[in-house]
């Protein structure tokens, strides 16, 4: 039946072509945004895991930049323990030098004292954005510095950040106020590093950051006078060994903690790395199949237009039956 106040077929094409055109709009955004899920009107589950991980990459962006930080740290302390060792053997190497006999003993006392301050001056200068893990000005261990390492959010949403611990008081060289506390102004029994153990109690150190002695005057600085004797000479090279040793140590755990640092500096950027991959696969669009839905789209929306416009033209073929 054709009737000139109901045109089903136009309704029918004109219904079709609304359908088109909105297709056609959402291709057209994920086209031009590159999403396919832009907002939560899209897929709200994966635009809420899309969000949270973003969210959590940005975290994780400071983490490796707090990464930075710390591995400056660490280097800047490993470089002034790394000089500080070249200064000590050069000590010890001076006073096994003073062993021999007819050396005189004050001109290289002179180079110790020179050597000494060398060993402050590295100490003092091994800072890095106002902290210093050789030099303690402070009356109590320096105890453990931390580095921000990592952010880890567990299955039920909570999250947690990750450090790694440095224990800067093992690589105190210097105690300003307390000097117990720093390798080379503490007190070092030289009788207990004595193997035979036949030599005579005495304690030594090697910088006095106070100008005092370390002890009330027990400790003696390790230091050379024309009457220093060949005893002395051996307890004090046992005691630069053993603070050799220690500052050894001390180098060897940096090392290991830089190490430590570059490898988590590495797995958060891989990390990130598969974090923006993963949330892509979830809301970008796939370009290709997009362009090619909207080349059909724009197919179906001209054969619409036509459907439309041949429906519309059938009402005015009834006036031809009244000609």
């Amino acid at each position: 039946m054709t009737s000139i106040m109901t045109n089903s077929a136009a309704m029918s094409a004109l219904a079709t072509l609304r359908s088109i055109n909105n297709d056609m709009e959402s291709t057209q955004n994920r086209v031009s945004s590159g999403y396919r899920v832009e907002s939560a009107a899209d897929n709200a589950a994966y635009w809420s895991i899309a969000t949270t991980m973003r969210s959590d990459n940005k975290a994780l962006s400071t983490v490796q930049d707090a990464l930075g930080l710390g591995a400056a740290k660490v280097d800047v302390a490993y470089t002034g323990m790394n000089s500080a060792i070249d200064v000590v053997s050069e000590i010890k190497a001076k006073l096994v030098a003073a062993r021999e006999p007819g050396v005189d003993k004050t001109k290289i006392d002179k180079e110790l004292t020179e050597l000494k301050n060398q060993l402050t001056s590295i100490s003092e200068s091994a800072s890095f954005s106002g902290e210093n893990w050789l030099n303690n000005t402070g009356a109590s261990a320096t105890g453990t510095k931390e580095i921000v390492a990592g952010f880890n959010r567990d299955s039920t949403g909570k999250v947690t950040l990750t450090t790694l611990g440095v224990n800067a008081t093992s690589t105190t060289l210097i105690g300003t106020t307390n000097e117990s506390l720093g390798i080379l102004t503490k007190d070092i029994d030289a009788d207990a590093l004595n193997p035979d153990g036949t030599g005579t109690a005495a304690n030594y150190y090697l910088i006095d950051a106070d100008g005092t002695a370390t002890t009330s005057g027990s400790a003696t600085s390790i230091a050379l006078t024309s009457t220093t004797t060949d005893a002395q000479v051996d307890d004090m090279i046992r005691v630069v060994d053993s603070i050799l040793t220690q500052m050894t140590d001390a180098a060897s755990n940096l090392g290991a903690v830089n190490k430590r640092v570059s490898m988590q500096d590495d797995f958060v950027s891989n990390l990130m790395d598969s974090i923006s991959k993963g949330v892509g696969r979830l809301v970008d669009a796939d370009m290709n199949e997009e362009s090619t839905r909207l080349k059909a789209l724009q197919t179906q929306q001209q054969l619409g237009i036509q459907a439309l416009s041949i429906a519309n033209s059938s009402s005015q073929n009834v006036l031809s039956l009244f000609r």
